[in-house]
């Protein structure tokens, strides 16, 4: 579903990414986990067209993307939900749901664009109802509901997810890793989520990388990091 080879992306001259390859497979929820700094977000922008890459290939659903911009990169079924959300906050709630669905309006059916926002309000009943109010009048895990909501919206092959939990409230970061899970579970959407939780990064992941310093230094499966001591003693804590 997604393949990034020996991608560099460097900013003033400066390297922030070395080199990365990994892959997201079709149905998959992979986790990329390391401290702040390491490359994650750079990365992400990378691979939605945001920052271009200094060397190496990235390939969306078999398509070499590039020189593909942002938005043509959310044609082929790419869906970045940011840090810190990026919601509009000057419209509503059901405006901005709209907006993550506007490329399907040339080419699908009115109700099957109101079959998605009733599956987006079936995962977060808050949303609904707010579907009226502001967005930017809403708490921080309401706001982060919307971004990955408004997401969804677009139907997407690939989901990314770039820290979920930032500036949360312990009980709400719990909701929106519930929600994480349960969108795993269809199989439906590839996922690749960034994440400084470790613990709860590697608990829902199939895989996982782990980026220091712009490169990959470990791999494996979520069940593997979360039992290898040198990420348990550098990333996990307590976890």
């Amino acid at each position: 579903m997604l393949k990034v080879n020996n991608v560099g992306v460097s900013y003033g001259g400066i390297k922030a990414v070395r080199g990365v390859t990994m892959e997201l497979r079709p149905g998959e929820l992979v986790s990329l986990i390391g401290s702040n700094g390491s490359g994650k977000t750079s990365l992400l922008r990378a691979i939605s067209g945001l920052v271009d890459v200094d060397q190496g290939s990235i390939f969306i659903d078999g398509k070499d993307v590039a020189g593909v911009p942002a938005h043509e990169r959310v044609k082929l079924g790419l869906a970045h939900c940011p840090e810190a959300r990026k919601i509009f906050g000057q419209q509503s709630v059901m405006d901005n749901l709209l907006l993550g669905a506007f490329l399907r309006f040339k080419k699908e059916k009115k109700s099957e664009i109101e079959k998605t926002i009733d599956e987006v309000f079936a995962i977060f009943p808050k949303l609904k109802d707010r579907q009226t109010q502001l967005a930017g009048t809403m708490s921080g895990g309401e706001q982060q509901m919307l971004a990955i909501g408004r997401a969804l919206m677009l139907k997407p092959k690939i989901l990314i997810l770039d820290e979920p939990s930032m500036g949360l409230a312990p009980v709400v970061i719990d909701e929106v890793f519930n929600v994480i899970g349960r969108i795993k579970e269809t199989r439906q959407t590839s996922i690749l989520l960034v994440e400084q939780l470790a613990y709860r990064a590697l608990q829902l992941a199939d895989r996982a990388y782990v980026l220091e310093q712009g490169v990959v230094r470990i791999e494996g499966t979520g069940a593997e990091l979360q039992n290898s001591p040198e990420v348990r003693s550098a990333y996990l804590g307590g976890h």
